[in-house]
C-alpha cells in the first residue's frame, strides 16, 4: 500500500471572521432569545477559534435611525421563514454556486505543485458532506482544470470530518491497482450554510466553530516528488454503542449536527487500544510516531486524544493552530494540518486521525 503525494493545495473564502465578529453575528441572529444570548459569551470565549472563513455571514450592521441590528448575511431569520433561516433548497443553491470555485482554487495549487499535466490525471475523487448538486464539484474541476473527459470520477459523500481520509484510502486503491494512475483528491465543505437558529447547546457550539474551506492532493503510486508524505496504511474503527453520539442529518432548514457530551469520553476510552493494535500491524508502536495530524473536532476532542495517547502539547500544536486560524472545516481540515506539518519539516512517520458520525475513528499512516 503506497500513495505518494506529489502536490497539496488549500483554499478558503477571502474574508476572515474573527471570534468577536462571530459572537456579534450570533447575537444579532439570536434577537430577543434571552437564554441563547446568555450562553453565547462562554461558547465563543471557550471555542478555541480566533478566526475562520465563511462564504456567508458578514459584519453586524447597526441601523441607528431605525434602532435595529442586522447583518448583510442572506441568512437572516425573517417572519417569512418562521425565524429559522432559509430552506435547505435555498442553502443548496449557494452550495452549487460557491463550492466549485473554492475546490478549483485548492486543486489548481495541488496540481501546479505536483508538476503533472492536467490531461495526465486519470482519477478524480471529490469529498463533501455539506452539500449536494449535480452536475457538481467534479464537473467544476473537470472543466476548470482542463481534465480529460474520460477521467474516472468518484465521490465520497456525507462521511463527515474524516471524509478526506476515506478519499485518500480510495485514491490509494486506484493507484495501487494501476501504476500509471494519477489521482486528484479534493475535499470541499461549506459548513456555514447550515447555520442553526435555536437554543440547542450542541448546535450553538457548532455555529461557533465550523467554517468553510477546500484542500486537494495530487498523487500516484510512485514517488519522485519533493513532497515528503506517502500514505502507506489506513485504518477504521467503529466505536461501540455510539451511534447516537454524533449525527449529521438533512433537515428542512439545513443539515443538522448533533454532538453528544459523551464523544470525548468515548474517544478517550476506545481510541488507544485500537490504535495500538493497528500500529502494531504496521510494525510500529505509539512511541515510534514522530508527528500527529489530529482532526480538531473541538478543543475537548483534541484534549481527549492527547490524554489517552499521552501526546505532548507540542504534538497537538499543529492541529490546534489550524483550528484557531481556520475553525473546523470538516473534511479538508486534516489536509490543512498535513500542509502545516510539511511547512514545518515535521518528522515522520506521521499519523492522521479523524472522527465522524458512527462514532467512527479513521487513521492514516504517512512516511
Amino acid at each position: 500500500m503506497s500513495f505518494a503525494i506529489h502536490g497539496l493545495g488549500t483554499a478558503h473564502p477571502p474574508d476572515p471572521m474573527t471570534a468577536a465578529q462571530g459572537l456579534g453575528l450570533a447575537r444579532a441572529l439570536a434577537g430577543s432569545d434571552v437564554r441563547t444570548s446568555t450562553w453565547l459569551n462562554p461558547i465563543y470565549a471557550n471555542s478555541g477559534v480566533t478566526q475562520r472563513f465563511q462564504v456567508i455571514g458578514g459584519p453586524v450592521v447597526r441601523d441607528v435611525l431605525n434602532g435595529t441590528t442586522h447583518t448583510n448575511s442572506p441568512f437572516l431569520p425573517t417572519t417569512a421563514n418562521d425565524g429559522v433561516g432559509p430552506t435547505t433548497g435555498q442553502r443548496m443553491a449557494i452550495y452549487a454556486r460557491e463550492a466549485g470555485p473554492l475546490a478549483l482554487r485548492a486543486s489548481q495549487r495541488a496540481l501546479a505543485e505536483s508538476g503533472f499535466a492536467p490531461e495526465s490525471i486519470t482519477h478524480l475523487l471529490t469529498v463533501s458532506c455539506t452539500g449536494f448538486a449535480a452536475p457538481g464539484v467534479d464537473f467544476a474541476l473537470m472543466t476548470g482544470l482542463g481534465l480529460k473527459p474520460t477521467v474516472a470520477r468518484t465521490h465520497v459523500g456525507f462521511m463527515g470530518c474524516h471524509g478526506a481520509l476515506n478519499g485518500l484510502r480510495v485514491a490509494n486503491a486506484f493507484a495501487t491497482a494501476d501504476p500509471a494512475a494519477r489521482v486528484l483528491v479534493c475535499a470541499v465543505e461549506l459548513s456555514s450554510l447550515h447555520y442553526y437558529y435555536g437554543s440547542a447547546a450542541d448546535k450553538l457550539i457548532a455555529n461557533a466553530i465550523f467554517a468553510d474551506g477546500a484542500a486537494a492532493v495530487v498523487g500516484a503510486s510512485v514517488g519522485g516528488s519533493s513532497f515528503p508524505l506517502t500514505l502507506v496504511a489506513s485504518g477504521s474503527c467503529l466505536i461501540p454503542d455510539s451511534a447516537a453520539d454524533m449525527g449529521w442529518t438533512v433537515g428542512d432548514h439545513g443539515f443538522e449536527m448533533s454532538l453528544s457530551r459523551r464523544v470525548p469520553g468515548q474517544i478517550a476510552a476506545h481510541l488507544r487500544p485500537w490504535l495500538e493494535a493497528w500500529l502494531a500491524d504496521n510494525g510500529l508502536a505509539l512511541a515510534d510516531v514522530r508527528s500527529w495530524a489530529v482532526h480538531p473536532g473541538g478543543p475537548k476532542i483534541v484534549s481527549a486524544v492527547g490524554e489517552c495517547l499521552g501526546l505532548s502539547a507540542e504534538a497537538l500544536a499543529p492541529s490546534l493552530g489550524v483550528f484557531a486560524s481556520n475553525g473546523n472545516m470538516s473534511s479538508p481540515t486534516v489536509l490543512f494540518i498535513l500542509e502545516k506539518l510539511r511547512a514545518a519539516g515535521a518528522p515522520r512517520p506521521c499519523v492522521a486521525l479523524g472522527f465522524g458520525p458512527g462514532l467512527v475513528a479513521e487513521a492514516a499512516l504517512f512516511v
